[in-house]
């Protein structure tokens, strides 16, 4: 083993010790006659330890010592795993190098391209190499890498027509991919849109000049879309799916047919954003702005992200598309990286449906049935006419359950238990009780005013679905979330009540959507509150059918608030702009890099003191997160932020601290994460 010049911050003399023990206990091993000096990244997590050592490699290991295969060698007294990224004939390392205890396996799964992206992803996070590629490379499965390799699948022909000419600069971006010519663009696709076909020709037209493409969608949902649209146009033996849920065998063998350019074809969700693709010509990211395309684990790195640090070294076209716009997206629009893809209004005002606002305190139908269900009169007569029509009617509803949240009739306080202060709700046949202790509450008495009646502050889906049944007696009502999303509804007068994201799609689209409880979803204390909300609402009214056909859409949110403007006017870019220059007004992300560094007082507190800011930095807080960890001990969390010109010097200085705090094995972790989701 070997490290840099320098003097390394982990136990150096064990570290040699270890390293001259393989070679005196094996004495007769000799090294390989050429390159004998391996370069590996140990699978070690202690950020000090995140670069390569050096060994030598036996000459009976010569062969099966090949660039990018698993091995394990012998690291301060232990045996580990680890990637030998390239063999050489030199090493600065002075003293007794260890062998190579074995070789795992020959199958070369961290190519040259791979290891850069993982170096890449760790240095723009703060984080280390080896937690890249935990989630870059899976597991190994012996019988599945023993298995005959996946024949090449054949160069499919390019699609004769797509869709792509509604669009302005549509046919501009086809030529481009055709030609294999780089290109980046941020699509905002039309309501209505058969967005899988449109994804699809792009990667055909891709496959066709013999370059591969990886496209990335939330959720297994949209996967399974998106794959049968390639896999039509492409062949099904060309194009490949990879998602986290697949087992253990068919992942690994999966993504050995990527690694191996067998397919040139690779969809996927968050886990494929590392899939070595061939040659690649184009990565797609659909709904980016959908929190299921951050990875949970360290390092934390987003779909949208990777996928632009890849098109970037390998001179790839990047696409980001969907029904709304993030503010991020539209950081990579005015600094001209990327090209707005967007229909003109006479295409727009053609597909899209009517959308209606109404205010928290709407007035409510004459009829006992809408008054039983909290519709508003434009709400009711938009579902009665759409199921008049036989068209299936969507309802989104901010909250799950019954009724999540109890708050008092009288002054609105939020109703809260008396045994453990946790929030009271009610579930479907039952009073009133904690949703922490599970404790009833029979007699409620309000703290602030002293009512004893309550009110609900959000009525959850299935108490939703049972009002509107009993509305609409002639209609069945589907529900659609958490453990029992729905996929597709037939066409037919149904009523579909869902949470946001969970929306199935209806063959022939809806006749009506109605959005309930719109305060809930922009009330929340979060910054991308506003972003979401639009994103989830466009999400739902894209499912419905246009105006010229009796698409309706009825929004509980007063009219004059931005996000409902953007929905009515269908513009997600103007609300992305505005909302991008109020960030930039603050100082929040994307207009800056912000780290949060979370931990308990003393931990967080010294390690901002040795933390090695660039002049601009800017520390914020640290403020209490009103949460205690496994011991007890209160958790703190500052922010640190600096201009986006900065972001690698923050991360590096985190990456820093973090390996000098690991060197000193300090006992109170420090969790750092770089433009987290939830900042307030």
């Amino acid at each position: 083993m070997s490290g840099p010049e320098t003097t390394p911050l982990w136990d150096l003399p064990a570290a040699k010790r270890a390293a001259g023990r393989p070679a005196a206990r094996k004495g007769q091993q000799r090294p390989a006659a050429r390159d004998p000096i391996a370069r590996v990244v140990v699978d070690v997590p202690l950020a000090h330890l995140d670069r390569t050592f050096d060994y030598q490699v036996p000459d009976k290991l010569d062969e099966a010592a090949v660039p990018g295969c698993r091995v394990r060698v012998r690291f301060a007294g232990q045996l580990v795993d680890g990637f030998l990224l390239a063999r050489t004939d030199t090493t600065a390392h002075e003293g007794r190098l260890a062998f190579l205890e074995r070789v795992t396996s020959s199958e070369p799964v961290l190519g040259e391209r791979l290891a850069a992206l993982a170096r890449a992803v760790a240095e723009r996070y703060g984080g280390t190499m080896i937690d890249v590629l935990r989630l870059a490379v899976p597991p190994r499965h012996a019988k599945a890498e023993g298995e005959p390799a996946r024949p090449p699948a054949a160069r499919p022909p390019a699609p004769e027509s797509t869709g792509w000419p509604r669009y302005q600069r549509g046919p501009a971006l086809t030529e481009a991919l055709r030609g294999s010519r780089q290109a980046h663009a941020v699509w905002q696709a039309l309501p209505g849109e058969d967005w899988p076909a449109r994804l699809a020709e792009a990667a055909a037209l891709v496959a066709s000049a013999g370059r591969g493409a990886l496209l990335v969608v939330p959720d297994h949902r949209d996967l399974a879309r998106l794959h049968a649209a390639c896999a039509r146009l492409v062949g099904e033996d060309a194009v490949v799916a990879l998602s986290a849920d697949l087992g253990p065998a068919e992942r690994y063998r999966r993504w050995l047919a990527i690694s191996r350019g067998s397919v040139r074809v690779v969809t996927g969700t968050r886990a494929a954003m590392f899939a070595p693709v061939a040659d690649p010509g184009l990565f797609v990211v659909w709904d980016d702005g959908d929190d299921l395309h951050v990875d949970p684990h360290m390092p934390y790195p987003q779909v949208r992200d990777v996928l632009m640090l890849r098109a970037h070294a390998d001179g790839a076209s990047l696409l980001v598309g969907g029904f709304a716009r993030t503010a991020e997206a539209q950081v990579l629009v005015e600094s001209g990286w990327a090209h707005p893809v967007i229909a003109a209004r006479e295409e727009l005002r053609a597909a899209a449906p009517r959308v209606t606002p109404t205010g928290e305190d709407f007035d409510l139908a004459r009829d006992e049935a809408a008054r039983a269900a909290r519709l508003p009169a434009v709400a009711f007569e938009a579902a009665r006419q759409s199921l008049g029509a036989g068209a299936p009617v969507l309802v989104q509803v901010p909250r799950r359950g019954y009724v999540p949240a109890l708050a008092c009739d009288r002054c609105r306080t939020h109703a809260r238990c008396r045994r453990c202060a946790g929030p009271l709700g009610v579930k479907a046949g039952q009073q009133a009780s904690c949703r922490w202790c599970g404790a009833p509450e029979a007699a409620f008495r309000c703290p602030a005013c002293g009512s004893n009646r309550l009110r609900a502050v959000v009525i959850g889906s299935k108490r939703t679905a049972e009002e509107l049944g009993r509305a609409f007696p002639g209609a069945a009502v589907r529900t659609s979330g958490g453990h029992e999303v729905l996929a597709t509804v037939p066409d037919g007068p149904a009523i579909v009540v869902c949470t946001p994201g969970a929306e199935p799609v209806a063959e022939g689209g809806y006749g009506a959507a109605l959005l309930l409880d719109g305060w809930a979803l922009l009330g929340r204390q979060d910054l991308r509150a506003a972003e979401e909300t639009l994103r989830r609402w466009m999400a739902a009214a894209a499912l419905v059918r246009p105006a010229r056909e009796g698409g309706r859409i009825v929004v509980g949110a007063e009219a004059g608030l931005v996000p409902v403007q953007a929905l009515v006017r269908w513009d997600p870019a103007w609300h992305a702009a505005r909302e991008l220059a109020e960030r930039r007004e603050l100082g929040f992300p994307p207009a800056v890099r912000m780290a949060s560094a979370e931990g308990t007082p003393d931990a967080v507190a010294a390690m901002l003191d040795e933390l090695s800011l660039p002049p601009s930095g800017e520390v914020l807080g640290p403020v209490p997160l009103g949460e205690a960890d496994g011991d007890g001990n209160e958790r703190e969390r500052a922010l640190i932020r600096v201009p986006r010109a900065d972001g690698k010097a923050l991360a590096a200085a985190l990456a820093a601290a973090q390996a000098r705090r690991a060197a000193r094995k300090e006992p109170s972790p420090v969790r750092v994460q770089l433009d987290p989701l939830e900042l307030i």
